[in-house]
């Protein structure tokens, strides 16, 4: 992935550094935090240098998962200029996009820190960025939903569609069954299906506190509620809690 990103943005040679650094000039530089953010990435910012450079040095400040203000340094450079120059973009669009996403991720986290819940990423992730974005979601508090389809069966919307009403629910050793529904009719058809997950999917406020009250009134253990259920679709910081 790091060489692949490299070869995107060098192409065949950095024609700048190449006309105006001299070839044998050091330099030393740092990686500044613009805002106030949760830090991740910087083993992929150094993995990026030493893929440039195997003599630059890389000097973490702080760590992965750190909560630092405005103009905290992040990491130290020092090496050979040209290289330092061509490979910085690359090490800074991953550090960057990485502590974005840890740096939202506990936004959310730290809005619901009262409540027994999870914060959950989805797969919508940008093609080829999958385990290093679902890493950030880590960093930030989060936990990840499945990585692969592969992992586990969800029937979503429109596998419904392509199916109809023929739906039934098996179990699958060692394999988690969810199914998405949009309505109280749908839930309480799907309840009774027995899956380990059932998914609202864009339900109102008011539909999702039914249907947990369902729900746990169908549970004679409260301390393992089952099936669990995930909310996803329509949620931001403001309606959250």
């Amino acid at each position: 992935m790091v060489r692949s990103s490299l070869k995107e943005d060098i192409g065949k040679r950095d024609i700048t550094t190449r006309l105006f650094i001299p070839q044998d000039k050091s330099v030393k530089a740092i990686l500044l935090a613009k805002e106030p953010c949760v830090v991740c990435g910087l083993d992929i910012a150094r993995m990026v240098f030493k893929t440039m450079d195997k003599k630059i040095k890389f000097k973490p400040q702080v760590s992965d998962g750190r909560l630092v203000e405005k103009r905290t340094t992040l990491a130290q450079v020092e090496g050979n200029a040209r290289s330092i120059l061509t490979a910085e973009r690359v090490a800074l669009n991953f550090l960057s996009l990485l502590s974005g996403i840890a740096t939202k991720t506990k936004r959310y986290v730290d809005a619901v820190k009262p409540y027994k819940i999870r914060i959950m990423d989805t797969r919508k992730t940008i093609p080829g960025l999958r385990e290093l974005e679902k890493y950030a979601v880590r960093v930030g508090g989060g936990y990840n939903h499945r990585m692969r389809l592969d992992e586990m069966v969800l029937i979503k919307d429109n596998h419904l569609k392509v199916i109809g009403d023929r739906l039934w629910v098996i179990g699958f050793k060692k394999i988690q069954i969810e199914v998405e529904v949009k309505s109280l009719k749908e839930f309480k058809k799907v309840l009774k299906l027995k899956p380990d997950i059932i998914m609202l999917d864009n339900m109102s406020v008011r539909d999702m506190k039914k249907a947990v009250e369902i729900r746990n009134n169908l549970t004679p253990n409260t301390k393992h509620l089952t099936p669990k259920l995930e909310a996803s679709g329509g949620i931001n910081l403001k309606n959250i809690k």
